[in-house]
């Protein structure tokens, strides 16, 4: 029900924007406020330069730490992420000692997460392509870009920090020698960040972003990306650090990566 309602939401959201004189970046009409001239040009055959290119911006961001960059935001993710993990051995075992999110784990669960986040970008591209609307479609491009700049950063995170799953532990843990315990296979459940929570709070910033004029667009946008997040949890996949660092790198490679700053 949740996944059926944004696909709604997001086609009446599309729909809505192609029939405005600001709806659409073709020729032939008059593009919409959001889309100011830095807005990146995308397409299916650019979409791998492009994510090669962000790779320079996600790897290097480490030389801007060292001239003095963007140390505030950094300190406060790091910071949060970091007491999180702290707190593994207390926000775990009550997920795993309750069955009162079964239901929430059914509709919600990893093979249904990744589908319904994989379905919105292709649905509104689909959208886009009938109705002529390139706006739809490059936002579906930048939102499948996100993704995939995210996905190549996860990988090698969970290969070198191989964090076991909640799951693979029963009742109280103790839940502290997670790190470096696990798979290191990066496609292996579980891990170092969460891909779920990335690629769900790419997608949903994205949209948010790019829909901005139709105000309730964000709040279901980043409240569905939360619900899939906290899933991760629930379902014990993933402790809750792994989320919100997912989460994190998610918004900040998809607005500051791949959307223009303005």
């Amino acid at each position: 029900m949740l996944p059926s309602f944004l696909a709604v939401s997001l086609f009446a959201s599309v729909g809505a924007t192609n029939a405005s004189p600001q709806g659409s970046t073709s020729a032939s009409s008059t593009p919409p406020s959001s889309a100011l001239p830095s807005d990146r040009s995308v397409s299916l055959r650019q979409l791998p330069g492009n994510v090669l290119a962000d790779q320079k911006d996600v790897w290097l961001f480490p030389v801007k730490l060292l001239h003095g960059e963007h140390w505030w935001p950094t300190i406060g993710v790091l910071g949060v992420t970091a007491g999180l993990v702290a707190s593994d051995a207390h926000t775990a075992p009550p997920f795993r000692t309750t069955d009162n999110f079964n239901g929430y784990n059914r509709v919600l669960s990893g093979n249904n997460s990744a589908a319904f986040i994989a379905a919105v970008p292709a649905v509104i591209y689909g959208v886009g392509w009938l109705r002529q609307d390139s706006y739809a479609q490059d936002s579906a491009l930048l939102a499948a870009e996100a993704v995939a700049d995210g996905f190549l950063l996860d990988i090698p995170l969970k290969t070198i920090t191989a964090r076991r799953q909640p799951l693979s532990y029963s009742g109280n843990g103790p839940y502290t020698d997670s790190f470096f315990n696990g798979s290191h296979n990066p496609f292996h459940s579980g891990g170092f960040f969460s891909d779920h929570a990335m690629a769900a709070t790419a997608v949903a910033t994205v949209f948010a972003h790019r829909y901005r004029k139709h105000r309730w667009v964000p709040f279901v946008a980043y409240g569905l990306a939360g619900a899939i997040s906290f899933s991760r949890i629930t379902t014990s996949n993933h402790f809750p650090g792994d989320v919100f660092f997912g989460g994190a790198m998610g918004f900040v490679i998809a607005r500051y990566v791949v959307l223009p700053v303005h």
